[in-house]
């Protein structure tokens, strides 16, 4: 008797996310430049729906925040087992994710890509007022209340909380684990919830792009290609100008380390997700001659703590929105929104559009219009493909460099590669 064929899978029918964003976009474009050529003053019907998705978003920030925060750290127990390699790794994340932040910072500054987008919300925010002295900001690093600064989308203050919070619990060990694993429960909940608020996108973008364009113009759509142009040429400088130096200095075999990461950074780039990569980063890591311990070790740790194209292109962001709404950030408020980047853009990596969460928290936490994200939200797609491969080729070179730190890593020969490619396992 014959096997029974196996299922076809089905095919999925209908239109993508991306493309319902896509298209959301194009009607949004034609409606609002219809809307400016006929009666300005029609473009604020549109907002409500742009303010209906903003406020969708501003729901899941906190306990996002909170929940992935103090999952990463006290689910990083074995950080105690590994000591000194655990220790090397996150100071090696740090300072290459804030030479990223450094770079998108620069970039945005130099091209100043929102200026002229001139986003009406916002302009009288006050932003530009008094600035705090070092003492007001050193005391409102620290909340008096978690439960105030959840309310008020305080997102520094719910990360130090959430970070004490996930060092303690770490410490119960056994004791802590339910807790632990609520915090995993409502991390996997929020991440749901925020692909739900995801499929009202498309109306929440078209709105917005309508709204823009219909009271300023179309004049909008050269400032969204400058400032993905930018984030590609500020992406392309992070390679060049840090990650290609830390090969050097390390000594790290950089045609085969190319060879090995092509794929995943490949699969990352198309898929827009990272954790699609990660098996296959994995693998080659381990084929390129880093010990399993190692990877398994690093290369999860730093898809948490080590996000260097997406923490380049949240500094970039949150000032291209400023820019946009004519408000002018002083250098001490970019260097505190810099370190703010630094610990938000921790704990959530492979999660879609995420990283408009983190965002989002940022320009409130500015007093920053949030109607700037839907703006970007039309051509994220395009950035997110670049910054989540950045990610990737950025966590396979840092498991490369603390396998050479440790001294643990065994070059893989030309030959031993070449049979690996031909058996399609590299």
């Amino acid at each position: 008797m014959s096997s029974a064929a196996p299922a076809q899978p089905s095919t999925r029918k209908g239109l993508t996310l991306t493309q319902q964003i896509f298209i959301g976009l194009a009607l949004g474009i034609v409606a609002g430049a219809l809307v400016q050529h006929f009666n300005p003053a029609w473009s604020a019907y549109f907002r409500p729906f742009s303010q209906l998705f903003l406020r969708l978003i501003k729901m899941v920030i906190a306990p996002l925040i909170f929940a992935t925060l103090v999952a990463g750290i006290a689910g990083a127990g074995h950080f105690k087992v590994v000591g000194r390699m655990g220790l090397r790794a996150i100071i090696y994340f740090e300072v290459v994710t804030t030479l990223a932040l450094v770079i998108g910072l620069v970039a945005v500054n130099l091209t100043r890509p929102g200026v002229g987008v001139n986003l009406p919300m916002g302009q009288d925010s006050g932003i530009t007022a008094k600035p705090q002295t070092w003492d007001q900001i050193l005391l409102h690093v620290v909340p008096e209340s978690v439960i105030d600064a959840m309310a008020k989308g305080d997102v520094l203050q719910i990360v130090v909380f959430s970070i004490f919070f996930g060092i303690a619990l770490g410490m119960l060990g056994d004791k802590g684990k339910p807790v632990l694993a609520w915090c995993e429960a409502v991390a996997e909940t929020m991440f749901k919830f925020t692909n739900m608020v995801m499929h009202y996108a498309p109306i929440g973008v078209g709105a917005a792009i309508a709204y823009t364009v219909g009271h300023g113009g179309l004049g909008i759509l050269i400032n969204l290609a400058k400032l993905v142009l930018t984030l590609y040429a500020a992406l392309a400088v992070l390679i060049l100008a840090v990650f290609l130096p830390i090969a050097i200095i390390f000594k790290i075999p950089i045609r085969k380390f190319v060879r090995a990461v092509k794929e995943p950074a490949i699969i990352a780039f198309s898929t827009t997700s990272s954790e699609a990569a990660l098996p296959r980063a994995m693998e080659v890591l381990e084929r390129l001659g880093v010990p399993r311990r190692i990877v398994s070790f690093v290369l999860p740790l730093g898809y948490s703590f080590n996000l260097d194209g997406t923490t380049l292109y949240l500094s970039l962001a949150a000032v291209f929105v400023a820019q946009a709404a004519g408000v002018e950030l002083t250098i001490g408020q970019q260097i505190t929104m810099l370190l703010t980047l630094m610990l938000t853009s921790k704990g959530v990596a492979g999660v879609p559009r995420a990283s408009l969460v983190i965002l989002a928290g940022t320009l409130a936490m500015y007093k920053l219009p949030l109607e700037g994200i839907t703006i970007i939200l039309g051509v994220d797609e395009l950035m997110d493909m670049a910054r989540t491969m950045t990610n990737v080729i950025g966590n396979c070179l840092a498991t490369v460099v603390i396998a050479k730190w440790e001294g643990e890593f065994t070059e893989a020969s030309d030959q031993e590669l070449a049979l690996a490619a031909e058996r399609g396992e590299i």
